[in-house]
């Protein structure tokens, strides 16, 4: 029977299963950005690199000023490595409309995601289990997420980061139930699915497009959705 839910953040119910990568190569492609996946995708890894180890986010950014910081370290990557051709007012120029229709996409799909979340808070309490720069409870409030969870266990706050099945332990503990009463809900096999199976939960695949094309095992989640409206309708109970 379940009694609880816990959701992972990027990538479940921001960008509805897609992996951050690909939403912004996509925003890389409706602005005409002249460089190859490849050297966008360095770039990403770049970012994300030094984001992960320099502490550069600080807790009261929001998403919005998080996603320019991550956008300037790309681009900056980018031009540094020889790949654009332009100069930094175009730069800067190229950024902020990037930043603009990727924030506008985010705040819609988060609007339905606080839809459907408001929905399963009535009967369920949740918790929110994410790897996240430090700033999470700054990124909830501005979307109008807070007030939601139960608890939110944030991987920079407690020192343990997925895949590691030991931060949806806490999760559970949060929540105060078993494990087999509780459904993870998240986009990434390897880093939500797996790990919340050997912690003992039932796991719900947000399945979306992906960082890499590879083959899973796709009778290890309990349910597999491509949006979060389906989980109104999976009837896991």
């Amino acid at each position: 029977m379940t009694k609880g839910y816990i959701f992972d953040y990027g990538g479940t119910l921001d960008t509805a299963g897609r992996h951050w990568g690909k939403v912004i190569w996509d925003a890389y492609c409706r602005h005409g950005v002249a460089v190859t996946e490849q050297q966008f995708r360095d770039a990403y890894v770049f970012a994300e690199r030094a984001l992960g180890s320099n502490h550069i986010i600080k807790p009261d950014y929001t998403f919005h000023k998080t996603l320019d910081v991550k956008l300037e370290l790309e681009l900056g990557y980018i031009k540094t490595e020889g790949h654009l051709h332009i100069d930094n007012a175009a730069i800067t120029e190229l950024r902020q409309d990037l930043l603009s229709d990727l924030y506008e996409r985010v705040k819609a799909e988060t609007s339905r995601s606080r839809n459907v979340l408001s929905t399963i808070n009535e009967k369920y309490p949740m918790v929110l289990v994410s790897n996240f720069y430090g700033n999470i409870n700054t990124v909830l409030k501005e979307f109008h997420l807070d007030g939601l969870f139960k608890s939110v266990i944030e991987s920079a706050a407690v020192g343990i980061r997925k895949p590691d099945y030991r931060i949806f332990t806490l999760g559970v503990k949060a929540l105060g139930i078993k494990p087999e009463e509780t459904i993870v809900v998240g986009d990434s096999y390897d880093k939500d699915i797996a790990p919340a199976k050997e912690a003992g939960c039932k796991a719900v695949w947000m399945k979306g497009e992906g960082w890499t094309e590879e083959d899973y095992d796709e009778s290890l989640p309990d349910a597999t959705i491509t949006n979060i409206s389906d989980l109104l309708q999976i009837g896991l109970d």
